[in-house]
C-alpha cells in the first residue's frame, strides 16, 4: 500500500519513512498538497545457490521435451511473416 506523505513528513519522519522502506512500503511524497514523486524500495537481488535449485526441483516430474515444444506449438504462433 503507497502512503502519501507531505514534504514536511518526510524530513521530520525519516526514520520511520525509512522502516517502511525496509519492509517495503511505498510512498508518494507531495509539496502543498501536489504530488511530485515517489519513494519505493529497491528490488533486492537475492542470491541462490544451485545446490538449493538442485534440491527444490529435486522431487519435481521430469520434462518431456517433445511433448512440451508440441504444447507450446499449439498456443503460441511461433511463423515469421513474410517479409516485403
Amino acid at each position: 500500500m503507497t502512503e502519501s506523505i507531505s514534504q514536511r513528513e518526510l524530513r521530520n519522519d525519516s526514520g520511520r519513512i525509512m522502516r517502511g522502506l525496509d519492509e517495503g512500503q511505498s510512498f508518494i511524497i507531495s509539496r502543498n498538497g501536489v504530488p511530485v514523486g515517489e519513494l519505493r524500495p529497491l528490488r533486492r537481488h537475492r542470491f541462490v545457490s544451485a545446490h538449493a535449485v538442485v534440491e527444490t526441483f529435486r522431487d519435481a516430474p521430469r520434462v518431456d521435451a517433445a511433448t512440451l515444444r508440441r504444447d507450446l506449438d499449439d498456443v503460441v504462433n511461433q511463423d515469421l511473416p513474410d517479409r516485403v
